[in-house]
């Protein structure tokens, strides 16, 4: 019996690829990722490969968004903020920033799967 491998990056919400209910478990993790209103799709509902590459989508605008918000917060907070409050700001843009890129390489791992890649173990 082959034994289900994941890559480093795959989200930890998610079953390994072949395994009974990891397309189930998925979806969800998919859903949690966008926003609510996803789940009134059906086509996002039944394709999860779809689902996915609205996932993708969605990430990547909220990494832009990131981008340009750490950008920009010194300017947009200087008149309004203390200088501790724009430095918290900054970080956490920057932990954002940080947490958007790991779930990009996790949603594109699970649309990998979803394609049907399967992953194998290296020595």
């Amino acid at each position: 019996m082959e034994r289900a491998v994941v890559p480093p990056g795959w989200p930890a919400e998610v079953l390994p690829p072949g395994t009974p209910g990891w397309e189930r478990s998925a979806t969800g993790w998919l859903f949690d990722l966008c926003p609510a209103d996803y789940r009134a799709h059906e086509v996002l509902r039944r394709h999860p490969v779809v689902l996915a590459r609205f996932a993708v989508h969605h990430v990547q605008a909220g990494i832009e968004a990131a981008r340009r918000g750490l950008g920009t917060v010194r300017a947009d907070l200087r008149d309004v903020a203390d200088p501790e409050t724009v430095a918290a700001a900054v970080a956490a843009y920057e932990r954002e920033g940080a947490r958007l890129m790991a779930a990009a390489r996790a949603v594109d791992l699970v649309e990998q799967a979803l394609r049907g890649r399967r992953f194998v173990a290296r020595l």
